[in-house]
């Protein structure tokens, strides 16, 4: 089985092949393709994986290209995870919007309009080819915003698109242990978009355990999300929020903490991959990776897995020192397992091995609040023939006009893609719940397109 990975100069692509070496079953990934548009990223991941395919026999076989459609022939899944505009992008959607006084987040407010701005028109150009070449592969988008990213190219490939979030998963497993259940039979009950979603429900061997939780502080300040929101909203809303709603509920002190922080989180990791990436590169320049099988190619991988390490330990580090709860606990730097989800949607469609996925797909009649093509964050039950949502009891007020909300900014991006008009993404802007003024909202149109050559098409009416 062909895995084409879109974005495969990036950092966290070893996450995948990881997950993708302890497969061993009949059906599994044999080959993957890396495809970027980075030549040099490209071969310093390619070291990584050598490093990490060491001692396994066998190991899917790597091939690298800048070649689109070279990647794309033969595929059997298309994992994206492309960054349009690099890191650089990120950091300045953060720069744009901070000094607005409103969120600059690579998914959330300003910043997450601006990158699906620039990325749209990007993943849709990738659909339609995916489309032309490979109309039988299944694409798993892990592209932010992915919510976003998944409905623009579900347009031209239906529902054999369908994204993944490891924060919804991530959340879920810490609420299990914590409750004494296994996370991997648990059910979460689990609802909205991605990145605005919450957990309503956790049951463990049939018994809805989140009571439980939400009436015991001790509990409550034994987890991250517990701690960032504190036990008496819990308890107010009677549900445990994905993280990202930190940015909602708490947005005055995560701006201010965004704007004092010495460097905003897309500056750092600019900053830190550009390092990883130049240490790499001298390495090879100076000749001493000649062979997967040097001593070189295991620094590559120690020199990947302290930058994942620390990547891990500074996450959302503004939103708790807004929330003065201080470093993350070592439980908490297990990250969701966004590459496991991703293994475990392709096993239960290759193989017709039933699951039960957190995953963003078409709405169909999940929610009545939206239309059927709308793109929720839901369980799902996947098979042979894709990912089918889950019927989930509606959303209470509060949070159906949040989801109706931002799915509305949604729509607006889309449409200010497809068309090029200015006053479109102007308006995308004016409407989302964390940007105060329309006039803020003109002010970012021309910020960004100021910074972002890739935006240099909306200028039309």
């Amino acid at each position: 089985m062909r895995l084409v990975i879109l974005g495969g100069g990036g950092f966290r692509v070893p996450l995948v092949y990881g997950a993708l070496l302890g497969d061993h079953a009949e059906g599994r990934v044999t080959e993957v393709v890396l495809h970027d548009l980075d030549a040099a990223r490209l071969g310093a991941v390619a070291r990584v994986l050598a490093d990490q395919a060491m001692g396994v026999p066998d190991a899917p076989a790597v091939t690298a290209t800048t070649d689109l459609d070279e990647a794309l022939r033969g595929a059997d899944f298309v994992f994206s995870a492309i960054r349009v505009g690099g890191l650089e992008g990120r950091a300045a959607d953060e720069r744009v919007a901070l000094a607005e006084g409103v969120l600059g987040q690579e998914t959330v407010g300003a910043g997450g309009i601006a990158y699906g701005l620039r990325t749209v028109p990007v993943a849709v150009g990738i659909a339609r080819r995916v489309r032309e070449l490979a109309p039988d592969a299944w694409v798993i988008n892990f592209t932010n915003p992915a919510g976003l990213v998944t409905e623009a190219m579900s347009r031209e490939l239906g529902d054999r698109v369908i994204g993944i979030c490891d924060s919804p998963v991530g959340l879920g497993r810490r609420v299990a242990r914590i409750l004494g259940g296994d996370p991997d039979s648990a059910f979460i009950d689990y609802v909205g978009l991605n990145h605005l979603g919450w957990l309503r429900g956790l049951r463990i061997d049939g018994r809805d355990e989140l009571p439980r939780l939400l009436g015991d502080d001790a509990l409550l300040g034994s987890f991250e999300e517990g701690r960032l929101f504190g036990a008496e909203w819990l308890r107010s809303l009677g549900a445990v929020p994905n993280e990202y709603l930190h940015y909602y509920y708490f947005n005055r002190e995560a701006v201010r903490a965004y704007q004092e922080a010495e460097q905003t989180r897309g500056a750092f990791l600019r900053d830190q991959q550009a390092r990883f990436y130049e240490e790499l590169g001298r390495a090879q320049v100076s000749g001493s990776s000649s062979s997967p099988s040097s001593s070189s190619s295991s620094s590559a991988w120690k020199a990947w897995d302290a930058t994942r390490a620390e990547r891990e330990a500074t996450y959302m580090a503004e939103n708790r020192e807004a929330a003065g709860v201080g470093e993350r606990a070592e439980e908490d730097l297990e990250s969701g397992g966004y590459e496991k989800v991703a293994l475990a949607l392709m096993r239960a469609i290759a193989r017709d091995e039933r699951a039960t996925l957190i995953l963003n797909v078409r709405n169909r009649t999940t929610l009545s609040a939206l239309d059927g093509d709308a793109v929720i964050e839901v369980p799902c039950s996947v098979d042979a023939n894709g990912a089918h949502p889950m019927a989930v009891d509606p959303l209470p007020l509060h949070a159906t006009g949040l989801v109706c909300a931002v799915k509305a900014v949604e729509r607006e991006v889309l449409a200010a893609a497809s068309s090029g008009s200015r006053a479109t993404a102007v308006k995308a802007f004016a409407l989302h719940p964390l940007v105060d003024s329309v006039a803020v909202a003109r002010r970012l149109v021309e910020g960004y397109r100021g910074v972002h050559p890739g935006l240099a098409y909306l200028s039309g009416a």
